[in-house]
């Protein structure tokens, strides 16, 4: 991918382990301890915010921008005013930057100063001429505001208005003390992920736990930069909090290269999850599939293999009364065969041969499969859950706050059974653990396997992502979907992510979908939505100060993630492959190795 289109912006790539030990972090540090509690406000706490800001951005503000008078409030509907714009304010006199979609204007009450953000500019009655007087007006939705208090100069800002504007009010331009103010950094843990669009000098902060606690998402088209989105969200996060448990299921082996120096990467090699790890929901859908007639019969027979199997491996336990087949014990298969086999020997058996035999083959198939082999390998079983959670979870850190689970190689026929597996075992284990070990879930190409079509996908693997998106959070468990399709993606999921960072869409669908989940005072953003540049995003939710469009801090080059689009151009200029190269290829396809 070019040098521009990611995030190219700005103009110097981060370095998270510098800027974690930078006089800028430690400035900052200092800062969300003073804006911690209300009582510091003041001069100090002032002092801290500029301080923060100036370090954050190098001390390279762009040159501070006059209060100008815009017009007066006509209208207040709910969290909506309308503002007639003074005839006597020309183009001329506005920076272009200072009255678009997506601008902050304020208003002036006598309790507090209200701000707003543009959603809408019309003129209703367009002249002929263009140098003869019209009405021009400015739809602006309420976003927050900062309450005066006696012996301070500038209050702290807060979302949600208590003390609307009145009719007559004067609304106005946005200083850079006014941007500083309402794009402060938050008060608890922070970090920062970009700047900005109003004033690309002004740093753009996430709250840690506001958006891990409460679930986010990613959305936007093929080369919006998701990828890199969530590489440098992720990143931000660990920088400050090395000790994390990230999980990140990665369909097209693209993350590997950005985490290299931080992340435990299983994949075709490494990878393993033992089929005896399976409930029997996905056992079933592997070995039977759903959706085919007549075979409830098969349902039956391996339910009762695979309970008999189970107790038969443990029996040397004190009791396997607690067992089912969901207990996730091993068992081997071959006593699940045995079990076939002796059913299938029976004369009185419930039903004839057929079942048996299709069960006994679909195990022959998978074991003698390579392309299975992470699940269904040899002949001995152990009881090695601890060591392959430890694993997946990282227990302990030792580095490697991140887990990236390649299923590039996985065979389609079983990824939405193997996802459903990953997605329950991380919510069991946090369920079982007492919330000791919070952990995040990053779920790529969200719209295959959590589809609202319902004769579409897993239903095992909807239902246990609902249920982290609905329960999740009690649990300590943080779910991140990334999609280019969020029209294909369960309503009921995704409502369940409070903080959406909505890159450049040109689907109307899913922009109507998008614009369905989140708030009204997002609604004018969210129109710029096909305009967006590459690695900008409009970012709105309980993870953000005040509903923001913001372009994202550039990766260094080592740290992108491999999802660039191929250089037709710079290919096809040269002919050096030749009849060996195809044959590397299909020695590599015919053995499953990359």
């Amino acid at each position: 991918m070019t040098h521009q289109s990611q995030f190219a912006s700005n103009p110097e790539p981060i370095d998270e382990a510098e800027a974690a030990e930078s006089p800028a972090a430690k400035g900052l540090a200092a800062e969300s301890q003073v804006a911690g509690s209300q009582a510091a406000e003041g001069p100090d706490h002032a002092a801290a915010i500029d301080r923060a800001f100036d370090e954050e951005s190098g001390n390279k503000f762009q040159v501070a921008r006059e209060e100008k008078k815009l017009g007066r409030v006509v209208s207040v509907s709910g969290s909506q005013v309308i503002v007639l714009l003074n005839n006597s304010t020309g183009e001329s006199q506005l920076d272009p930057i200072e009255l678009q979609i997506g601008a902050l204007v304020k208003m002036r009450t006598p309790a507090s100063s209200v701000f707003g953000m543009v959603s809408g500019l019309s003129i209703p009655i367009p002249a002929e001429d263009v140098h003869d007087s019209e009405m021009k007006i400015v739809q602006i939705e309420l976003v927050g505001e900062s309450v005066k208090r006696e012996g301070v100069d500038r209050g702290v800002f807060q979302r949600g208005v208590s003390f609307c504007p009145s009719l007559g009010d004067s609304v106005y331009t946005t200083t850079q003390e006014d941007l500083k103010q309402v794009y402060a950094r938050p008060a608890v843990s922070s970090v920062r992920i970009g700047t900005i669009f109003q004033d690309q000098t002004l740093p753009a902060f996430i709250s840690t736990d506001d958006l891990l606690g409460k679930h986010f998402a990613i959305l936007g088209t093929t080369g919006s930069g998701k990828s890199c989105a969530v590489a440098l969200i992720l990143r931000a996060i660990l920088s400050q909090h090395s000790n994390g448990h990230a999980i990140l299921l990665d369909l097209h082996n693209e993350y590997g290269r950005a985490f290299a120096d931080c992340a435990e990467i299983l994949g075709p090699g490494s990878l393993e999850l033992p089929y005896w790890l399976l409930n029997f929901e996905e056992i079933r859908e592997i070995m039977i599939g759903t959706g085919v007639d007549d075979r409830e019969a098969d349902a039956i027979i391996l339910k009762d293999a695979i309970l008999a199997a189970k107790r038969r491996y443990r029996s040397d336990a004190e009791t396997t009364d607690f067992m089912t087949a969901d207990t996730p014990v091993p068992y081997r298969l071959s006593d699940v065969i045995q079990q076939i086999d002796g059913a299938l020997g029976k004369l009185d058996k419930p039903t004839d041969s057929a079942p048996y035999l299709r069960l006994k083959e679909r195990f022959s198939a998978l074991t003698g499969d390579k392309r299975f082999s992470f699940m269904f390998q040899g002949l001995t079983v152990r009881d090695n859950m601890a060591a392959i959670l430890s694993r997946i979870f990282r227990v302990p850190v030792a580095g490697k706050p991140v887990t990236i689970l390649d299923l590039s190689g996985v065979p389609s026929e079983i990824l939405n059974v193997v996802i459903s597996l990953v997605c329950r075992l991380t919510f069991d284990f946090a369920l079982w653990s007492d919330r000791a070990l919070p952990m995040l879930l990053i779920c790529e190409e969200a719209h295959r396997y959590v589809t609202q079509d319902p004769t579409l996908g897993f239903e095992a693997t909807k239902r246990a992502l609902g249920r982290i998106a609905k329960e999740g959070r009690k649990y300590g468990v943080s779910l991140c979907l990334v999609s280019q399709r969020p029209s294909d993606l369960a309503v009921g999921i995704l409502s369940q992510c409070n903080t959406i960072f909505a890159m450049r869409m040109s689907n109307q669908k899913d922009q109507e979908f998008v614009r369905g989940t989140l708030s009204e005072s997002a609604a004018g953003l969210l129109d710029s939505l096909p305009t967006l540049r590459t690695g900008e995003a409009i970012a709105v939710g309980e993870g953000v100060s005040v509903p923001v469009r913001l372009l994202f801090d550039m990766l260094a080059e080592e740290r992108r993630p491999l999802s660039g689009t191929a250089s037709f151009s710079t290919a096809w200029q040269t002919d050096d492959k030749d009849e060996s190269f195809v044959a590397e290829i299909i020695d590599r396809w015919r053995r499953q190795r990359r």
